[in-house]
């Protein structure tokens, strides 16, 4: 089931309804069962490789805490179900596919695969999930919950189960555990949340999506097309991924569970370590927990510093996607932190604080980011190094002032989330965003959730497409 359907807007309304109404020691096996609805709606079998992974984890976890002797046996089982669930229907192919290339190279004459495996959506999420909860309980940050319900409703809680955000145990497990009471306040603020999601997605991410899809289908676009189209996939990504959290985080609220930030507004980023901490913070937080600093962290001189990172990176980005490009642009962030790092550590101490050089910042990382999501978007090789070393002069007028056509829609689109961005600043300053009395708070926030809702009815696209992350 996806979120901008009907389909879900009844399911929503319902469950959150019935959830309220029942006692409290039913709800949480009323919301597994929704959630295990939600999920199989369209493709019921699904369910077989979340009901698995939620098996193996659960039991895992008991054996770790129960027969501590072999509690490493556990973890590496715990671990294996998961890798080996994302081994087989995410990477089978890319490995399959690499290996025959490599063959074909040395003069075998081997066919292509005949079987096509079907990539579950939200595997790598679910199964991320489920690993993390294996390894807190194996440090001892986590018990080992008996109650099959509850680890079984953790792993399957149906607003972050496709796309995120990646929960931990720790913060959901509890949540879900406890006696949670009807709070109006979390109703309208989920409400908001929700509304303002959808409104990312429908009216934002699916609009410049058009433009974004028209230049990356032409064959060879021109310098000023490439760049104005990967702007819009910026755009597009952004408000399509974070647009999503909304609506899961608003969902999650209005059910009384509070999920985790997973965006706190990546294009105001200074530097790539800034990007990665307000960029899918759920996921860069997961790496480095489970990744980075178990190979070492920043311990161990320079040398040993930048192996970590670029290990951590490389295998983020073949997390996102099965495929050698989504490789490189982990690569190529991972260069860009090891060589931020390294010239932090030779300009003078106190220069990027300084109020002038902020705005440069920005500017830069907001570039640089551009040319990571052009390895992002762009899947085909060939066509990757081309469109990198298109040139400006090669283009005839035309192409710049399309170009220039597609930007400014894409600015025009991109008004509400830079509007959005102010006001979070004045708040984090301290600011009070409104200092008036609470009735005409009240008004205000209904005139603009009417204001965004009728936004999505009139400015929407005619089909919506997919989120960008059920494909990871």
């Amino acid at each position: 089931m996806i979120f901008q359907s009907l389909d879900f807007i009844v399911f929503l309304t319902l469950v959150v309804a019935i959830h309220w109404l029942l006692a409290p020691r039913f709800r949480s096996l009323f919301l597994l069962i929704a959630s295990y609805i939600f999920y199989g709606y369209i493709h019921p079998w699904f369910l077989l490789l979340l009901w698995f992974v939620t098996i193996a984890v659960y039991g895992c976890a008991l054996g770790i805490e129960r027969l501590p002797r072999y509690r490493r046996a556990f973890l590496v089982a715990g671990l294996a179900s998961c890798l080996g669930m994302l081994g087989v229907f995410k990477y089978f192919h890319f490995f399959l596919s690499n290996v025959i290339a490599a063959l074909r190279a040395f003069g075998l004459d081997v066919s292509d695969p005949v079987i096509q495996i079907v990539l579950p959506v939200g595997i790598s999420f679910f199964a991320f999930q489920g690993m993390s909860y294996v390894i807190d309980v194996y440090r001892g940050q986590l018990k080992a919950r008996t109650d099959f319900i509850s680890v079984a409703l953790f792993k399957a809680f149906f607003p972050q189960l496709v796309a995120g955000p990646i929960e931990r145990a720790t913060h959901l497990l509890p949540q879900l555990e406890s006696k949670r009471e009807l709070r109006m306040d979390l109703l309208v603020e989920g409400f908001l949340l929700l509304i303002w999601g959808f409104f990312k997605k429908l009216v934002i991410a699916d609009n410049v999506s058009i433009i974004a899809n028209k230049v990356f289908l032409l064959e060879h676009p021109s310098f000023p097309l490439l760049w104005a189209g990967v702007l819009a996939f910026c755009v597009q990504i952004y408000a399509d991924f974070s647009g999503y959290t909304d609506i899961a985080r608003g969902t999650a609220k209005m059910l009384g569970i509070n999920l985790v930030e997973n965006f706190r507004h990546p294009y105001a980023a200074v530097s790539p370590t800034d990007f990665w901490r307000r960029w899918h913070i759920s996921l860069s937080t997961w790496f480095r927990d489970y990744v980075y600093i178990p190979l070492g962290g920043n311990r161990g001189g320079r040398l040993l510093e930048a192996r970590n990172v670029m290990c951590t990176f490389l295998l983020s980005g073949l997390w996102h996607g099965a495929n050698w490009n989504y490789v490189l642009w982990g690569g190529y962030w991972g260069a860009l932190i090891v060589g931020s790092r390294y010239l932090g550590s030779l300009l003078p101490p106190g220069l990027w604080a300084r109020r002038g050089v902020v705005p440069l910042q920005i500017l830069l990382m907001f570039a640089l980011t551009n040319i990571g999501w052009l390895l992002f978007r762009e899947t085909d090789f060939h066509y990757l190094v081309n469109e990198l070393t298109l040139r400006p002069w090669q283009t005839v007028a035309a192409d710049w002032e399309a170009a220039a056509y597609f930007v400014a829609l894409i600015g025009i689109y991109s008004v509400p989330l830079v509007l959005h961005y102010f006001l979070d600043r004045r708040s984090e300053s301290g600011i009070p965003r409104m200092q008036i009395a609470s009735g005409s708070w009240l008004a205000l926030r209904t005139a603009t959730t009417t204001g965004l809702f009728l936004a999505i009815l009139i400015l929407r696209t005619a089909n919506s497409g997919d989120f960008i992350y059920f494909r990871f």
